[in-house]
């Protein structure tokens, strides 16, 4: 790693390089245009005005916003262009852990804004390589020559706070194991008296020179004495030298013969018998040590190997978790959402859309009672304007519609080996058949279910009826009426709410409702609402959501048991069978394993909570047949 790596790995890149005033490119061309950035998992692609100069990246809301100020920006120097690898216009821009995901107009756009940014990034290169500064920290010439910046300076304090910290890590180790050695440290204390002995016949020795040597100055100052005093007396001499003979014929001795024990009653035999014994002490003793020290070099190359071990998994663990970290700042990317080359696996997928939902769950308990205390009213129209289709450009289709649901979706279903029973929840039974196709789940989904004092005819009018519409469906985000076609039918546009890391999923459909004429007298009285996709020039699919494809069914039969005695008929003596047919194609690209778990989730659960609204706001009124 680069010394310009590590510190941008501790700190910011501004405070060790030295500051520039931003100075215009030569032969640059600055560019400027509309790119598609990604801003979250809510909003996802939004426009953007981007603009390239000066070596940075910068964006705007949009090109009359400039004057205001950019919403960010990158410096290029460090930054990492990577050409996505599937989808040809989107290139991403990476500093650090900034990412900046962009999309252009078709691949020639995406071409230009990667040349003209890796041109502004050489050109600045090539300016910061001949000013002398890139990745370099220069340092002043005073500061140099005073020895305080100098190499050998800088080398000299490394090594002494090296051998510091060595020594001193090293005294506690060694500390720590001679402590559970008590033969080596008696050993060590054996030393240290005999570094005592030898202390003190170094001190006996060097006192023995210095007397030496102040006996043979005045030796010598006395030799030149006598020799100056009598050498006009021509004395007698031994040969020997030893003695003086005077005048008077009496003998003087001229130097004093040394004692045994030297000058001042040291015995040198004994001393160097004592300094001979103390230094082979001391070899043995070290040779004990040592001894004693590669015996439990074993015990500390396997404490050292167990450390290296448990360093290496933490560094290891430290590098795992970092690298997880790196992934989850950027899980919210669209890299990370439903499509064609997603990639977070199924079993994440499943996860996520689980967490959503459950979170959907909760915020939808606590708004439910505001919902249900507000008290809607629409005017019912008559019941004959639901006998017929009416007259509009759909009529035909309508009529198609209500007659196959009538054939095919009032089928009993127990006896086909197709049809799987996938929840059973009291008088409610859900049934799927799956089918595939090009790898879309379009799998068929059919409910029965009882509910008591209701009439078909109400349950089919809350389920039609727009403006109660948000009371009981949870799922929508909103939803218009683009078109009304007659009394009884009209075209609705609804986006539903996005459960990330899914799309987010809109759906136009024609809905229209529709009263069965009996065919005889025991026929229950039927009601059915159907509801099927259409296209229409006022709400075209966008890039914003996937267009989801609808054909449900609601076919509601009313039954009545009759009164004891005269009594008129209440509510207690009603029951609606509810047969609940849909076939839907959700588009885009989310697992089949995800969908069916979804599907097998939320039916039951919108059944259960639309009848239950439907009693609490027919509860207490005229029944309405």
């Amino acid at each position: 790693m680069s010394d310009n790596q590590s510190w941008n790995s501790s700190g910011s890149e501004e405070d060790l390089e030295p500051r520039e005033e931003p100075v215009p490119l030569v032969g640059v061309v600055d560019l400027s245009g509309v790119l598609s950035k990604w801003t979250n998992y809510i909003h996802g692609w939004q426009d953007r005005w981007v603009v390239l100069k000066n070596n940075t990246l910068s964006y705007y809301k949009s090109q009359d916003e400039t004057e205001y100020g950019c919403r960010g920006s990158l410096c290029l120097s460090k930054a990492v262009i990577t050409p996505h690898e599937f989808d040809e216009c989107r290139l991403d821009i990476s500093v650090n852990d900034s990412v900046w995901y962009l999309r252009a107009q078709d691949p020639e756009h995406r071409h230009q804004w990667i040349d003209s940014i890796e041109l502004h990034r050489s050109i600045r290169e090539g300016r910061r390589d001949k000013a002398g500064v890139q990745g370099t920290i220069i340092i002043p010439l005073p500061l140099a020559d005073s020895g305080y910046g100098s190499e050998s300076s800088l080398r000299r304090h490394g090594s002494m706070l090296s051998l510091t910290s060595a020594t001193s890590g090293y005294s506690a180790t060694s500390t720590s194991s001679f402590k559970k050695g008590h033969s080596l440290r008696e050993k060590l204390a054996e030393m240290e008296t005999f570094r005592d002995i030898l202390c003190r016949q170094v001190d006996t020795l060097q006192k023995h020179f210095d007397s030496c040597a102040d006996a043979e100055s005045k030796d010598e100052l006395q030799r030149d004495k006598i020799v100056e005093d009598d050498e006009d007396d021509f004395p007698n001499t031994r040969t020997d030298g030893e003695f003086l003979h005077n005048n008077n014929g009496s003998k003087e001795k001229l130097f004093q013969a040394l004692s045994p024990k030297g000058i001042n009653g040291i015995d040198f035999k004994g001393e160097a018998i004592t300094f001979k014994a103390t230094t082979a002490g001391i070899l043995a003793t070290l040779s004990h040590c040592i001894d004693l020290m590669v015996k439990r070099e074993d015990s500390w190359q396997r404490r050292l190997d167990k450390e290296m071990e448990k360093r290496r998994r933490i560094e290891e663990s430290y590098k795992s978790a970092l690298n997880e970290l790196k992934k989850k700042s950027h899980f919210g990317g669209p890299d990370y959402e439903e499509g064609p080359n997603s990639l977070i696996n199924e079993d994440e997928f499943f996860d996520a859309v689980e967490a959503a939902l459950d979170r959907q769950d909760k915020m939808e308990e606590q708004s439910h009672t505001d919902k249900t205390r507000i008290q809607r009213s629409s005017p019912v129209p008559p019941a004959d304007i639901y006998s017929s289709s009416g007259s509009h450009r759909f009529s035909n289709k309508v009529e198609e519609m209500v007659q196959n649901h009538m054939t095919y979706s009032l089928q009993d279903v127990g006896g086909d080996a197709n049809w799987q029973l996938v929840v059973e929840e009291g008088e409610m039974k859900v049934y799927r058949r799956e089918v595939e196709e090009n790898g879309i789940v379009l799998d068929p989904l059919k409910a029965t279910h009882s509910v008591k004092g209701v009439t078909g005819h109400e349950v089919c009018h809350y389920f039609w009826d727009t403006t109660y519409r948000n009371d009981w469906e949870t799922t929508i985000e909103n939803f218009n009426v683009v078109e009304t076609l007659s009394e009884n039918a009209v075209v609705v546009y609804q986006t539903h709410k996005r459960v990330w890391p899914a799309s987010q999923r809109d759906v136009l459909y024609l809905s229209a409702m529709r009263k069965i004429l009996a065919n005889n007298e025991n026929d229950p009285d039927t009601w059915l609402v159907c509801n099927f996709s259409v296209d229409h020039d006022d709400a075209q699919p966008s890039s914003r959501c996937v267009r989801a494809k609808i054909n449900i069914g609601m076919i509601c039969q009313t039954l009545v048991s009759p009164p004891e005695g005269d009594k008129e008929i209440s509510r207690d003596n009603i029951l609606c069978k509810i047969t609940y047919v849909a076939n839907v194609n959700p588009g885009g690209w989310a697992p089949a394993s995800v969908l069916r778990a979804v599907a097998k989730r939320e039916y039951p659960k919108f059944l259960k909570r639309f009848t239950s609204y439907v009693q609490e706001k027919t509860a207490g009124k005229p029944i309405l047949f």
